[in-house]
């Protein structure tokens, strides 16, 4: 049986950060989670650390909590618009020639493959290999043991600015813990929901946060473009509270209960939903918003001029701007599979409709699979990309192996972990002194 490992994961996201810790091997074993409003973070970047080192130690210490487990090394999730994609090829000579392939010249080409221009102000986050050639022959995914004297790779590679990355790993060392891994917001996403024959056919990943709406298109079973775009649900949230006259929180409320209007009902009686759901479907227009109870004191609303006046406009832009994405792309025509929509904003009600009018393509919503363990909470879209940092960080190997459990960070040696447990047992001694 393969050993099982116990990973952190924790999704930095515009509203809200999750913290998961759970055990890894063919599904997802949540043993703690923990959701928390953002403060600090704007678009999917830290604009305030202070505030976000806040809010990253409520949701560990609440995850910890739970799980019962102590964190001390993490994977984090990277957003925001400065995330940026392009495809390179690299070449070696097989180290032994007309003798096997081996890891090393896997190795040897794809850093060969990486050895792209970018300005100083970027760093790679991820080198995703696409598909090797060997001696010509194409289309190869994994070419160990085979016999060649040439060996290329497509790759494709994840780029982020470096100002982002350090300010995220600032961050997470004023909490105390090691950052293993950064990975992008969409790629994290599109490993926990979107099924293995949709990424051989060919599929679009959008993944709609509050602040930043994130593209993966995968081809032929691997990542052939992803970028960012700064829109999000929360501008739909703004357009219904500017529209609307009343406050941010309310015009959140209004639009959580258009697109769940079972689930509040079921936190209103408990019992059958369904009787109360029609209330929604009646052929009158007004929606009654009495049971939100708003500071404005606002009960009745017309649901054509929320629905197709506020929001589907607002929808209809998003999907249009995604389109304009793929189109610049090149692969337009490449995913018979069509989109999966995930994130909070697929929560948003019209959201798949209005997809397939603006794209002309399958849509269905993403939820996170192959999880298990305390699932309640987090079987909802707006948790995939924490799901995904889950199992991508199954394969991420700590980096070095000091002494007495301490990795070698990119961050400076004197605020890895000291600050959490040294500050204690400073405290424990200095009880004993007279």
């Amino acid at each position: 049986m393969s050993e099982v490992k116990i990973v952190v994961a924790v999704d930095i996201g515009t509203s809200k950060i999750v913290t998961l810790i759970a055990k890894v091997d063919e599904l997802v074993n949540v043993l703690g989670v923990s959701e928390v409003p953002s403060a600090g973070v704007r678009k999917g970047q830290i604009v305030d650390i202070e505030e976000s080192v806040s809010c990253i130690n409520s949701s560990l210490e609440a995850a910890e909590r739970m799980a019962g487990y102590s964190a001390s090394h993490i994977i984090v999730s990277i957003g925001g618009s400065h995330i940026e994609s392009q495809n390179s090829r690299g070449v070696v000579a097989v180290a032994q020639p007309e003798g096997e392939i081996r890891e090393t010249d896997l190795v040897r080409v794809i850093d060969a493959a990486k050895a792209v221009s970018l300005p100083s102000s970027r760093e790679i986050l991820h080198v995703l290999p696409r598909s090797y050639i060997v001696d010509g022959q194409e289309g190869i995914k994994d070419p160990i043991g085979m016999t060649g004297v040439r060996l290329e790779v497509d790759t494709h590679i994840i780029s982020a600015n470096s100002t982002s990355v350090r300010n995220l790993e600032k961050a997470f060392s004023e909490v105390g813990v090691d950052v293993d891994s950064i990975v992008s917001s969409g790629y994290a996403s599109s490993l926990a929901v979107l099924s293995d024959t949709e990424k051989e056919l060919g599929v679009v990943l959008v993944d709609i946060g509050a602040g930043t709406t994130d593209i993966c298109v995968y081809v032929e079973g691997s990542v052939a473009y992803s970028s960012v775009l700064p829109i999000g649900a929360r501008h739909i949230t703004n357009d219904l509270a500017i529209g609307l006259r009343i406050s941010l929180e309310s015009a959140e409320k209004i639009k959580l209960y258009l697109s769940n209007p079972a689930k509040k009902q079921i936190k209103v009686s408990d019992q059958e939903p369904l009787e109360e759901e029609p209330k929604f479907k009646e052929k009158s227009d007004e929606v009654d918003l009495a049971s939100l109870h708003l500071p404005e004191e606002l009960s009745k609303v017309s649901q054509k001029t929320l629905i197709d006046g506020i929001i589907r406009p607002r929808l209809n832009e998003i999907f249009t701007m995604v389109g304009l994405e793929i189109k610049k792309s090149g692969f337009i025509g490449q995913t018979p599979s069509g989109m999966v929509v995930t994130g909070g904003g697929a929560r948003t009600i019209g959201v798949s409709d209005a997809a397939k009018r603006m794209l002309a393509m399958p849509v269905r919503i993403g939820y996170p699979a192959n999880i298990k363990g305390i699932i309640d909470e987090i079987q909802d879209t707006s948790f995939s990309t924490v799901v995904g940092l889950a199992i991508y960080g199954k394969n991420v190997e700590v980096e070095s192996s000091l002494p007495f459990g301490f990795s070698l960070p990119k961050l400076p040696f004197g605020q890895i972990k000291f600050n959490k447990y040294f500050a204690k047992a400073i405290t424990f001694f200095k009880s004993f002194l007279p």
